[in-house]
């Protein structure tokens, strides 16, 4: 886990890999909870009898937007950044999904620091997450996150 302490160390951070999260199974009970808090119930997600016998990819798959959204899980294994009064997630930057996550996959998120700019009271930081699945030749996500720092 790296830590930052400061403005001065995320300025100073910028170009490097922050670091690699632990491994994470996307397993169908989460694919299933997602559809449900998103009303996104596509049957290549949720019906697994169906998406094993038509879907090119032989079962069901995670959503994008669930790849996506496991940024925050994952990357809390990666740094965290002390000391602010207040963080916010500022959007998001060229999100891809260059392969599909199958059902049971394992996933980890390979961190590294774009920019870091200072803001009034803070710091605006682009981070650019890799979700990289076990075993897979591409990447399952690219996505350029920014988020702010407020000390």
């Amino acid at each position: 886990m790296r830590v930052f302490t400061g403005a001065d160390d995320l300025l100073a951070a910028v170009g490097s890999e922050v670091g690699v999260s632990h491994w994470l199974t996307v397993d169908q009970e989460r694919i299933d909870l997602f559809a449900e808090a998103t009303g996104d119930h596509q049957w290549i997600h949720v019906d697994v009898e169906r998406a094993k016998a038509e879907s090119p990819f032989g079962g069901p798959i995670a959503h994008g937007y669930l790849t996506l959204s496991l940024l925050v899980p994952l990357q809390k294994t990666v740094f965290r950044v002390d000391g602010t009064r207040l963080a916010v997630n500022y959007g998001l930057d060229k999100a891809r999904f260059p392969a599909p996550v199958p059902a049971g996959a394992r996933i980890r998120d390979r961190v590294e620091m774009v920019t870091a700019t200072p803001v009034e009271g803070g710091v605006q930081v682009t981070f650019r997450h890799t979700i990289e699945q076990d075993g897979a030749a591409k990447p399952a996500c690219v996505a350029e996150s920014i988020s702010r720092y407020y000390f």
